[in-house]
């Protein structure tokens, strides 16, 4: 598996790549690492562990909690809720420790281990470090103390988390949703229950698809990556819009009520012009990721507001946010981060808070999303070049000079060498789909010629 943590934690196939030993091992080393950081320091440790409904979550939580307590850290199981939900349980009962087991979007074989700081924020890349280096070298039997008697950590369910989260996100909502007729597609996955509670609670009229878990149906044809069925769904029900989760609920993208879908760019865009009414968007500013569409940018300088553009993944937008004090970030594929209410992205609240702006407005999603435009993006990926040049050649410098000569203030140019394959990405927006065709060709051209 190369390095074992990525962007999102450690994941892999489960049982294949992420056994129980690896589980439980990361968890006695993440024990370890946070009492050697002062975590732990004048208190007994408590870790809330949550995870989503795969099958291959029930044995990895066992490894967790088992690492866990015998490390000497008390153990809170919160059982299946989302992402989100773990990071701010972890937080609102002071929790050392946050561990969700996940594998976000991934189909059914694979799983995560995720774990989060005290407060429910992402562990720093250096503690992950460290976490990975302990983990090795008790795997090639370095001893560590173990304790005994009183000193190992006790286990206990905690069913309240579900109600305890819930009520969070009803009451971070500026306003109640009814009237309002949605249909919810939870992707099989962590929100299945959470979802439909909070939207109903807040009053809307709620359709539910992909809300059956049976641990092997996570993701499988529905939720953020499949929208087919929310589509139809949306249509036949005669519903006002949809709301489409992914595995663990951190995403949220959307359906107006024509069946059109609404990403992550249209509803940062939605949530920028609602939060600036409630003088809530600080600085003005909205943060995301180079993957943006042009015409987000463009719309929020039309309004009055700025974008602040981070390199690709929710955690560099939300390392943005944390360092300069803004409210609102994301990602293009849903990956939605409102500071104020959660630490992470949030499906649930992102979801519900758009569905806020509508019930206030008056107006239909489609309406509020046509603030933005999106214009025609073409992506080609180059393969079988030396991506680590793409920098720092000359002749590859001079044409995309010539393409953002050519493309102008409508038009984008984004070359981005992959992370772990050896390819280099083309991507160009144009606000006319032929243009941007002809000269992503021309630049896919240029990358081989130059990198090859």
């Amino acid at each position: 598996m190369g390095r074992l943590f990525g962007t999102d934690g450690v994941r892999g196939v489960a049982n294949a790549d992420l056994t129980a030993e690896m589980a439980l091992g990361l968890s006695v080393a993440a024990a370890h690492v946070l009492a050697e950081a002062g975590t732990f320091q004048g208190h007994r440790p408590t870790a809330v562990v949550g995870r989503d409904p795969r099958a291959s979550g029930e044995f990895l939580e066992a490894a967790v909690v088992a690492g866990l307590a015998s490390a000497g850290v008390d153990v809170l199981k919160v059982g299946v809720l989302p992402t989100p939900a773990v990071a701010y349980l972890t937080g609102v009962l002071g929790a050392d420790l946050g561990v969700m087991l996940s594998a976000s979007h991934n189909a059914m074989p694979d799983n995560g281990v995720k774990f989060l700081a005290r407060g429910g924020h992402k562990l720093d890349d250096a503690l992950e470090d460290r976490i990975e280096a302990v983990y090795e070298s008790h795997r090639h039997g370095e001893p560590w103390e173990r304790p005994t008697g009183s000193g190992v950590g006790r286990v206990r369910e905690y069913t309240e988390g579900f109600d305890k989260y819930v009520a969070h996100l009803i009451a971070v909502l500026p306003n109640r949703l009814d009237g309002l007729k949605i249909v919810l597609d939870e992707a099989h996955g962590a929100a299945a229950r959470v979802s439909p509670e909070a939207f109903s609670r807040a009053g809307a009229e709620v359709i539910t698809i992909g809300a059956q878990p049976d641990g092997l149906n996570i993701n499988d044809g529905c939720g953020s990556t499949h929208l087919g069925l929310l589509k139809a769904a949306v249509v036949d029900h005669g519903a006002d819009f949809g709301i489409a989760h992914d595995g663990d609920a951190d995403r949220c993208l959307a359906v107006d009520h024509t069946g059109a879908e609404v990403d992550g760019d249209q509803i940062m865009a939605v949530l920028a012009l609602a939060m600036k009414d409630r003088s809530a968007l600080r600085s003005d500013t909205v943060v995301a990721t180079v993957m943006s569409n042009l015409g987000f940018k463009l719309a929020l300088e039309r309004e009055g507001l700025k974008l602040v553009q981070t390199a690709v993944g929710d955690r560099y937008v939300l390392e943005e946010m944390k360092q300069h004090g803004y409210a609102l970030g994301g990602e293009q594929s849903g990956h939605v981060i409102i500071l104020d209410h959660a630490t992470t992205g949030d499906g649930t609240l992102t979801g519900l808070m758009l569905a806020a702006r509508v019930a206030e407005s008056g107006r239909s999603l489609k309406e509020l999303a046509s603030v933005m435009e999106r214009l025609p993006q073409v992506l080609i990926n180059v393969p079988d070049v030396d991506r680590s040049r793409v920098a720092t050649s000359g002749e590859l410098a001079s044409a995309v000079t010539e393409a953002e000569r050519e493309l102008g203030a409508t038009g984008r140019v984004l070359l981005r060498p992959s992370g772990t394959e050896p390819l280099v990405r083309v991507m160009v927006e144009a606000a006319d789909i032929d243009q941007a065709r002809t000269v992503a060709g021309r630049l896919a051209d240029a990358v081989k010629s130059a990198l090859g």
